[in-house]
């Protein structure tokens, strides 16, 4: 009878124990959560605020009962952010889609085909990733500019249609699918690429979704390289529209009307992360698990 009542004993402690575990864990949660989205709510927050309420303001306040859309407005008319917004659009699909060609057949030929020296080559790929990207940048710099490429589509998009990172991925997201299913689509007579769009990619599918999006929030927040090739407004895109806000657009005291040309800039990332984050993270599980 002692026994038993030691036992229940034990237990009720291991339980409020268990209770007051997750308490401290939640609460931590909620205090890293209010902290990472505090910035996110106060450029909201400011964007909706009146320019002259905001100056008003000689303490911060942290609502307002008299929101107004107008910066929103001016956001699209006193700058031609419809216009950057386009072609980031195009410079994220585009680029996005012809990495998705390469480093897919990059991925496929280190992980499947046998070639002489692949294990050399491979390592020598991988030590790109060590080389500084400002060396890059200059290299791509010239590259472009005597092939007369400056402020093109076609000179943003080039450099960036590959990635050694990405291809490791899918490397090793390739070389988790059995080899029997390799040796079984060979005596049926299936070609090489046939195996890899009917079998490794559809197997391999939360892996691209991941790299998809990754590679369209890289491009959508690409500044040096923009920046640097462009210094027509044709071909602006958001990251550097940002700039050209602040200088010819609101002027560098309209900190409302700047934060609504953010928060438009901003929000198709958000929304594309919030619907796909349970992707990006299968993916890069499986991306970076083995056996």
């Amino acid at each position: 009878m002692e026994k038993n009542m030691d036992y229940d004993k034990l237990g009720r402690e291991t339980k409020t124990h268990g209770k007051g575990k997750h308490i401290v864990t939640y609460a931590l949660l909620t205090l890293w959560a209010v902290i990472v989205l505090f910035p996110f709510y106060w450029m909201l927050l400011t964007s909706v605020k009146s320019y002259s309420a905001y100056n008003s303001e000689y303490i911060p306040q942290f609502f307002t009962l008299s929101p107004t859309l107008q910066n929103y407005v001016d956001a699209f008319t006193a700058v031609p952010l419809g216009s950057y917004l386009l072609n980031t659009l195009i410079f994220a699909v585009v680029t996005t889609a012809i990495m998705l060609v390469v480093i897919t057949l990059a991925a496929f030929a280190f992980a499947r085909l046998d070639f002489k020296g692949k294990n050399l080559v491979f390592v020598l790929f991988l030590a790109l990733m060590m080389i500084p990207n400002e060396l890059v940048i200059i290299t791509n710099f010239v590259t472009v500019t005597n092939l007369e490429l400056r402020n093109t589509f076609a000179g943003l998009i080039l450099p960036s249609v590959t990635s050694v990172f990405y291809i490791y991925l899918l490397k090793e997201n390739f070389e988790q699918i059995p080899d029997s299913l390799y040796y079984a689509a060979k005596v049926d007579g299936t070609s090489e690429l046939k195996y890899l769009w009917k079998v490794m990619l559809p197997i391999s599918k939360p892996t691209l979704v991941t790299v998809t999006i990754l590679k369209v929030i890289e491009c959508w927040n690409s500044y040096v390289w923009p920046r640097l090739i462009t210094d027509d407004e044709a071909y602006y895109l958001v990251s550097n529209g940002i700039q050209e806000i602040r200088e010819n657009g609101f002027g560098r005291e309209n900190i409302p009307a700047m934060m609504a040309a953010v928060t438009v800039i901003s929000l198709p990332l958000l929304l594309l992360f919030l619907l796909f984050r349970r992707k990006i993270m299968e993916g890069v599980v499986r991306g970076g698990t083995k056996g």
